[in-house]
């Protein structure tokens, strides 16, 4: 079995460790994404996959459509690419 897998956003690649979630490591590596649940629920963490695929062990209960996906609950199957970028720089005012 892999130890890491690849993903790309729209600034930067890094890999995604062994049993850490898509969500803990897009907050690991800075990008922003919203969540409420982390569990597949409300469906606040949603966002567009550009390529790649992923699995959900129980099918989440949050609406999500062609092209999109939860990173709080998915399961990375292969390298990703996907449309999201870092959090603001600018973000205290």
């Amino acid at each position: 079995m892999t130890t890491s897998v690849q993903i790309m956003t729209e600034d930067m690649v890094f890999e995604l460790a062994e049993n850490e979630s898509l969500l803990d490591a897009l907050e690991r590596t800075g990008h922003h994404v919203e969540y409420q649940c982390r569990s597949g629920y409300c469906g606040a963490c949603r966002i567009p996959l550009q390529a790649g695929s992923v699995d959900y062990p129980r099918p989440p209960l949050a609406l999500i459509r062609r092209g999109e996906i939860l990173p709080c609950c998915c399961t990375v199957n292969e390298p990703l690419t996907l449309k999201v970028h870092l959090r603001s720089k600018k973000l205290a005012g």
